[in-house]
């Protein structure tokens, strides 16, 4: 006889590993996973806490949606294709199981459009918060994921899509003023908040053609930080280049106060990388052939100079924290 926790998994969660032969239907403690011919295993994980990484009454399969998500996103960043998952949910017992149904929805409608199943993971009682992690896994080719450390002197730098939306649309959650923006703006800044959008159409070309990427997670200024950390090297951006959203610009354009955010807040999953000048003109060709737009903002210096951020007339700014830490 099954548990009620045994009947929760094959009910919810078994049907998300139906695809996946090394998951044993869930009906076993480990899986097993193989990786395509001539590839090498990428593997992340990312943990998201309730009324930290989303909001208490957040509709369920949003929060299974971004949970997946922004481990593909990092997955991107290596140039890999996502082909499988772990997850593990501590759930508090206000998940009853109509929550938990919209959930699991919610990871199957992502697995279809990704292309990658669940292979295992765990459930638990917690007193609270309510907390997901999920373990992605990847295939790329045998020695050329695409790590923080290949940037050189040189490099030109790209980030994708736009960026601040989602800092910009979780104030807009909190009720802080953004100035003239209309419902249909704050609808959509709250989306990119809610659920992030991984790249991963822009993988091959990053795997094709970039030297360094990290997706930006925690914001651009700490991002790129990190990336210039790994490369032993430094970075000269102009903020005027920086792509933002038209409700962005907007809200920027009013108070100025939040370009801040829209440089340092993060949850905005895009990617950042560096691309040697050779290799500029097929990977803004390739991007463009993905239906990704790329946006060139800056290069890789030497690393004494630092990564600097220089306003309109060259002046270097400064950010009153550069990014998103769990580590106050």
């Amino acid at each position: 006889m099954l548990s009620r926790e045994q009947e929760l998994i094959q009910t919810l969660f078994a049907p998300l590993a139906a695809k996946a032969e090394g998951a044993a239907g869930l009906r076993d403690d480990a899986a097993v996973y193989r990786p395509a011919a001539g590839c090498e295993v990428v593997m992340t994980t990312d943990t998201l806490v309730e009324s930290v990484h989303f909001l208490p009454g957040d509709p369920a399969g949003l929060v299974a949606r971004k949970a997946l998500r922004v481990n593909l996103s990092d997955l991107a960043a290596k140039g890999a294709t996502p082909r499988g998952y772990l997850l593990s949910v501590s759930l508090t017992g206000e998940q009853d199981e109509t929550w938990l149904k919209a959930f699991a929805d919610g990871l199957a409608a992502d697995q279809e459009t990704y292309g990658c199943v669940l292979l295992g993971g765990d459930t638990v009682a917690t007193p609270g918060p309510f907390t997901v992690t999920v373990a992605a896994f990847g295939d790329v080719p045998e020695g050329r994921a695409v790590r923080r450390g290949g940037a050189r002197h040189g490099d030109l730098v790209y980030v994708s899509g736009t960026l601040g939306d989602a800092g910009l649309g979780l104030a807009a959650l909190r009720g802080e003023d953004l100035g003239p923006l209309g419902e249909a703006g704050r609808t959509s800044l709250i989306g990119r908040y809610r659920l992030p959008v991984p790249c991963v159409e822009l993988a091959p070309s990053v795997l094709a053609h970039a030297s360094a990427a990290i997706d930006i997670s925690d914001g651009l200024v700490g991002d790129l930080g990190l990336l210039c950390w790994a490369s032993g090297c430094g970075a000269r951006i102009a903020v005027a280049d920086v792509p933002l959203s038209e409700s962005a610009r907007r809200i920027v354009s009013h108070d100025s106060k939040w370009q801040e955010t829209c440089l340092t807040n993060g949850d905005d999953y895009e990617i950042l990388c560096s691309v040697p000048p050779d290799r500029v003109a097929a990977f803004e060709a390739d991007a463009r052939e993905a239906g990704v737009p790329v946006v060139r903002i800056g290069e890789m210096t030497r690393e004494e100079d630092g990564a600097r951020f220089l306003d309109e007339r060259g002046n270097p700014l400064d950010f009153a924290s550069a990014s998103y830490s769990h580590m106050r």
